[in-house]
Parts: structure tokens; C-alpha cells; sequence
């Protein structure tokens, strides 16, 4: 019984078998079993199709070469295969042989990128050359030789190594698909045999570093950026004698087959040291906490330190000391064009615009915070008040609110809104852009990573220095607010918050300044670093390229507050009893120690903490909401004159791209591994 003929996208394939389907009939069925195909998938291909095909031949659109791969190759690639190099896969898409891709031609093409194994199949179809089914041991020969040119180094095909998979026996034994796979994946190594065997005249172990260049080069040159193919040749230093031993160069090429591996053990043994670096032996020792064996030999983790360090092995090392070992498209700063050093007057100009920007952001984010927790802010300072002797004004946050509304209706909870918003741009401006401003220039600017100590710091001076704003505003929202309610009860007309600036003036705009300061300064040395540490190592913001979404640093922005928000509810409550403007029957105090002691000695140490909850529920939201804004300001509206960020990123990180088009990008690395050539001499 002869096997049934089908399309070439299905995975069985017979070695034995007679049948010879053609490429042409695969086509038309692929085609006409289209229907299993989503429709909404299909309108994307023929966008993308009609989008590039600019051949005509007879009224029909057709894909040259170029078009072919402006559809396939993807966007911003961060391998170091260029786009040129997926004219490759031209040859596999080319069903006809006609030098064109029609229509049916893409949709088979885009279908079998649709395989999980579309990579190797892909390359199985490039040496399949007779479109059999199978390859044999002329077709595979004639293709490799045909494609590595004769300036490389030479390969026999009559090794051990090949008769394994295609010895002929009977002169017939020929590769079937998964036969192929499993060549394909050995023959670097064996390239690398061989190359090594050839290049060794003295047959000693040994290779001088211009023949280790070369070797790596024609099997691995695509994997490597160019500041580690110039320095290969100093693999000489790490043993005696100015040579090179095949270990060594076995050892390296198992760095490179193993580079996502290595990147993620980088990044996570970095995540987690103090200060961001490691030395070899945190390297190990991940690798061993990491994995059910070891991964890498002591001479591996070597190569990666000697190339990472640039021949000083022994230091401690940051992730981005590895990016010109992790991203082949990687260039060092001073290897584009030398630049001179700015001077300190256009630094100045530079480092006070990126202030400007960020207070600008800082402010607009603020006064969203502000506006949605105002009701909130309210309750809090109503709930905060002296009570008259003998009246208890209200009994909890509820009971506030239930009176505010009753004695001036909804209007009653944004009574001084416009003070607030006025006064609070700058003082979340001020506030998060002396926070950035410091840690910016405590941060190691390798590691990104912050000292404690100077996290507190950065915080603790944002808190102080935003007093400057937040006193005067505070006193006036609070008198505006107070009033609201005495004029319902009293029958006293309200005043303006310019009456009240013009009756303090401008010593008693700053009345309880130190309490503002007892509450502003330890408020934001909590608050900032907890904000940071949740984004970090709760949410893990950074690892391997994650962005934390918006719920995420929402959460953290609001959690960070609650901590920040109790524990300075005390100097908060003896800020607010200094400002407000005491009537008769109320307890007046003199100042910052005398208000402690008045309030602990007639109403208890639980007078610090009236209020306390409901500064959790207003901090904790506005806090979440500005630090919300400010970030997404931030990402939206980036600083058009900043540098790069200093970030490793590669093909482990990158934002996720289409499958059809990584699998493509692999496919060609698959080919790429037989030469650094494949496809470009083979026309």
C-alpha cells in the first residue's frame, strides 16, 4: 500500500518511502485545506502580503527577493543576523523555482511557521533538494560545500562522525526529518573537531589564536558582538605558552551554545548580591543552587569572566560588564565617536532641564492624587481637631463625614480644593524630583543598584525640602476647611484663603513648621525606599526585562504608603492642633514640645493616633495614584535628551514578538551555524 500523499507541513515523513511528493501539490493542498486556518490569521497574511508585493506578472502579485524579506524578518532585531541574511529563506518560500513567491506560496510558508519546530524543518527543506522527503548523503554534501565556500575550512565527509547518520548502505541510506534534527544539532561540534584537527600541524593539542579566530568565526561569528570577536585571541592568557589547547576552545564554544543559559544565571546571581556584582564563584555556586547539575566547568565560568572583565578575570563584575558577551549587537561607548567633554556650564543646563522635567511631571501627577483623596484629607484633619472641654466633636472618621455632608452637603468635602491644588504641584514636584535627583547620584550607574543608607537620605531630603510648599498650604487648607463648619455652627461668615495669608503673614504661614518637618522628613525616608524595594523584590521589576503593569505599581505605590502614613500620624496630629486657629473653650499651645505634653496629659497617648486610619486610606491612594501618574508621565512623555539607560537588553528580554517571526529568525541561525556564510555563496 503506497503511504499517503500529504501536504509537506505534517511532521511524518518515511525514509523508506517511494512516494515523491512535489512541492507544487503540497501547495494547492495546504491551500485548499485553508479553511482550518483562522480567518482573522489569514487577513493578517494577505495585509502583510499585499503590503510588500510590489512584482506583477500577468495582473498578478508576486514577492521578489527584497520584498520577500521586508514581509518576514522581524522589527528591530537584537540578534546580529541582518535583515539581507533572510534572503535565504527565500529559496525554501520559492516553491516554483521561478524566483518569485505568489500568494499560495506565502500562505504555505507562513503555515509551516506556524510548527513548533518550524526552525529545523525549515532548514530540513533547504537540503532537501530533490523536494523527496529525504536527504541523502550527495544532497547534504552539495549543499554544505556549496555554501561554505572554498576559503573555509575544510570538512570530511568520510569521518566516522557522518557515516553514523549517512554512511551509505547499499547505497541508499538517507536522512529522514528527525534524523536530520539531530545531525544538525551535533555538526558545529564536529566542525569544530575537525577544524581544530586540521589547523593543529604539529598534532600537539595546541592552535595559535589567529587559527581559534578563524574556527569561531566560520561556526559561531553571528553569536558574538565585535568587541569579543577582536579580543578571541587573548584566550592565549589564560594559560602558559601562547597557545591555545582544545579544551579551551571547547570550553568556549560551550559558552557560546549555552549563552541563554548563562544570561539567565547572570541575571538572577546579580539580582540577588548587595551590591549587584559577582565573581566566579557566586557564577558556580548559582549554577549549583540553580540546576540538578552542573552546568558549566570551572575553565567555562573563566572564559565568561575573562571576556566579560576584558582579561581581568579575578574582579567583581555587573550585569552590564557581560552585555558584550550577552548581546552580539553590543558596542562600547568609546568605540562610536570620541566625544569631548561637555562643559560644567552646559551640565549645569542639562542637569537643571532634567530637574525642570521632572518637576513639571511631578506636579501634574500630584495634583491627580490630591484631587481623588481630598474628601479623605478632610475627614482626617476634621477628625484631628481640639475638642472644645466637654464636647466631643465627633466620635470617628464615619461620624465626621456623616456631619460634614449634613452641615454643607457634598460641596462641604472639597471646601479648599483650589488652595490645594495650587500649593500641592509643587510640593509632590519638589518632593519626587529631590528624591530623583539624589538617588540618581548615590545609584552605582553600572548596577543601578542604592545603598540603604542613601535611600533614606534621598527620602528624608525630599520630605524636608518640600516643607518649604507644604507649611503655608497646610495652614490656609486647614483654617479654609475649619471654618466651613464653624460658619454653620457659629453663624460665622467664611474668609478667603487670601484673608487668612494676608492675617498670618509670612512668619505664621510657616506656624508648625517643625512639627511639618517631624512628620515630612522620616514620612518620605519610609515611604520612598519601601516603594522602591516592593517594585523590586515583591514584583520583581527588571527581572529578565519585566514591566510591572499597572495594578503592580499601584499596589506598590499604595502599600508603601500605609507604613509611611501611621507611624508619622503623631507629629501630624501636633502639626494640625499648632495650625488650627483655637476659639474659645480650646486648648492653646505654644509650640512643638508643649503640644506633646498637653495632648498626653488630656486625652492619652491614643490622641497621637486620632486620625491614623483615615491617613492611611487618603495617603495610601494618593500616593498610589501620583506615583501611578508620575511613572507613566514619565514613559509617555520621556525626557527627550536622556542617554541610554545603561540596561542589557537581548533577545531574553525584549518585548515579545511574533512566533512566526522568531521561528523564521532561528530557522536562518540553524543555517548560520553550518557558516557564517550559509546562503549568501549558494546564490
Amino acid at each position: 500500500m503506497s503511504p499517503l500523499n500529504l501536504p509537506r507541513i505534517f511532521p511524518t515523513v518515511h525514509c523508506d518511502s517511494e512516494a515523491t511528493p512535489s512541492r507544487t501539490a503540497s501547495a494547492l493542498s495546504t491551500v485548499k485545506s485553508a479553511i482550518s486556518v483562522p480567518e482573522s490569521e489569514l487577513t493578517r497574511w494577505r495585509r502583510t502580503f499585499e503590503a510588500n508585493a510590489q512584482t506583477l506578472v500577468e495582473g498578478q502579485k508576486y514577492l521578489n527577493s527584497e520584498q520577500f524579506v521586508n514581509a518576514i524578518a522581524p522589527k528591530g532585531d537584537l540578534s546580529k543576523i541582518g535583515r539581507t541574511s533572510f534572503a535565504t529563506l527565500f529559496r525554501v518560500a520559492d516553491a516554483n523555482k521561478r524566483g518569485l513567491v505568489s500568494w499560495d506560496d506565502f500562505v504555505v510558508f507562513e503555515t509551516i511557521l506556524k510548527r513548533p519546530d518550524a526552525d529545523y524543518w525549515i532548514a530540513f527543506q533547504y537540503f532537501d533538494v530533490d523536494e523527496s522527503g529525504t536527504i541523502s548523503y550527495d544532497e547534504f554534501k552539495n549543499v554544505f560545500n556549496a555554501n561554505i565556500g572554498s576559503d573555509a575550512i575544510p570538512f570530511d565527509f568520510d569521518c566516522d562522525w557522518v557515516k553514523l547518520y549517512l554512511g551509505k548502505k547499499n547505497g541508499a541510506h538517507v536522512l529522514g526529518y528527525n534524523e536530520f534534527t539531530q545531525l544538525m544539532r551535533g555538526l558545529q561540534g564536529e566542525r569544530l573537531r575537525q577544524a581544530f584537527k586540521f589547523l593543529d600541524k604539529d598534532q600537539d593539542g595546541y592552535i595559535r589564536p589567529e587559527h581559534f579566530k578563524k574556527i569561531i568565526l566560520d561556526i559561531a561569528g553571528h553569536k558574538l558582538s565585535d568587541a569579543v570577536i577582536e579580543r578571541l585571541p587573548t584566550l592565549t592568557t589564560l594559560s602558559p605558552g601562547g597557545r591555545i589547547s582544545y579544551s579551551e576552545v571547547n570550553a568556549f564554544y560551550n559558552v557560546i551554545r549555552e549563552m541563554d543559559m548563562v544570561e539567565r544565571i547572570i541575571r538572577e546571581a546579580t539580582s540577588k548580591t548587595k551590591d549587584g556584582r559577582i565573581d566566579q564563584s557566586d557564577f558556580l555556586n548559582h549554577c549549583v543552587s540553580s540546576s540538578r547539575y552542573s552546568l558549566f566547568t570551572p575553565m567555562e565560568a573563566s572564559i565568561i569572566f575573562h571576556f566579560a572583565g576584558r582579561g581581568n578575570s579575578s574582579q567583581r563584575l555587573s550585569l552590564l560588564d557581560f552585555a558584550q558577551l550577552l548581546d552580539p549587537r553590543w558596542k562600547a561607548p568609546s568605540d562610536t565617536v570620541e566625544k569631548k567633554p561637555a562643559p560644567t556650564f552646559n551640565s549645569f543646563l542639562h542637569q537643571f532641564a532634567h530637574s525642570a522635567y521632572n518637576f513639571g511631571l511631578g506636579g501634574i501627577a500630584g495634583g491627580f492624587g490630591a484631587t481623588i483623596v481630598y474628601p479623605i484629607d478632610l475627614g482626617e484633619m476634621q477628625n484631628q481637631r481640639s475638642t472644645v472641654v466637654g464636647q466631643l466633636l465627633y466620635k470617628n472618621s464615619m461620624d465626621c463625614v456623616r456631619k460634614v455632608f449634613r452641615n454643607e452637603g457634598f460641596v462641604g468635602f472639597y471646601r479648599g480644593l483650589g488652595p490645594q491644588l495650587i500649593g500641592v504641584a509643587p510640593e509632590k514636584a519638589i518632593k519626587l524630583t529631590v528624591n530623583d535627583f539624589v538617588r540618581s547620584r548615590a545609584m552605582d550607574p553600572e548596577t543601578g543598584r542604592i545603598a540603604l543608607g542613601w535611600e533614606l537620605v534621598a527620602g528624608g531630603t525630599a520630605g524636608g525640602c518640600q516643607v518649604i510648599f507644604t507649611n503655608p498650604l497646610e495652614i490656609v487648607k486647614i483654617r479654609l476647611q475649619v471654618q466651613g463648619e464653624a460658619a454653620k455652627i457659629e453663624g460665622a461668615v467664611p474668609k478667603g484663603a487670601g484673608h487668612i495669608i494676608r492675617q498670618l503673614g509670612l512668619l505664621g504661614l510657616y506656624k508648625g513648621a517643625s512639627a511639618c518637618l517631624l512628620r515630612d522628613i522620616p514620612f518620605s525616608a519610609i515611604y520612598f525606599p519601601t516603594y522602591a524595594h516592593l517594585k523590586k523584590d515583591v514584583f520583581r521589576e527588571g527581572y529578565n526585562g519585566k514591566q510591572l503593569s499597572f495594578f503592580e505599581t499601584l499596589t506598590s505605590a499604595a502599600v508603601a504608603g500605609m507604613p509611611a502614613a501611621y507611624f508619622t500620624t503623631p507629629a501630624d496630629v501636633v502639626k494640625t492642633r499648632l495650625q488650627v486657629e483655637a476659639r474659645s473653650g480650646q486648648t492653646h499651645y505654644k509650640g512643638l514640645t508643649d503640644a506633646f505634653v498637653k495632648i498626653y496629659r488630656e486625652e492619652g497617648f491614643r490622641a497621637f493616633f486620632k486620625g491614623g486610619p483615615a491617613r492611611i486610606i487618603r495617603s495610601s491612594p494618593q500616593f498610589g495614584f501620583t506615583l501611578v501618574a508620575y511613572e507613566y508621565l514619565q514613559k509617555y512623555v520621556p525626557y527627550p535628551f536622556s542617554g541610554s539607560a545603561g540596561e542589557v537588553e537581548t533577545t531574553l528580554t525584549s518585548q515579545r514578538e511574533d512566533m512566526a517571526q522568531v521561528r523564521a529568525r532561528n530557522a536562518l541561525r540553524i543555517l548560520l551555524d553550518v557558516h557564517g556564510d550559509f546562503g549568501r555563496r549558494s546564490g
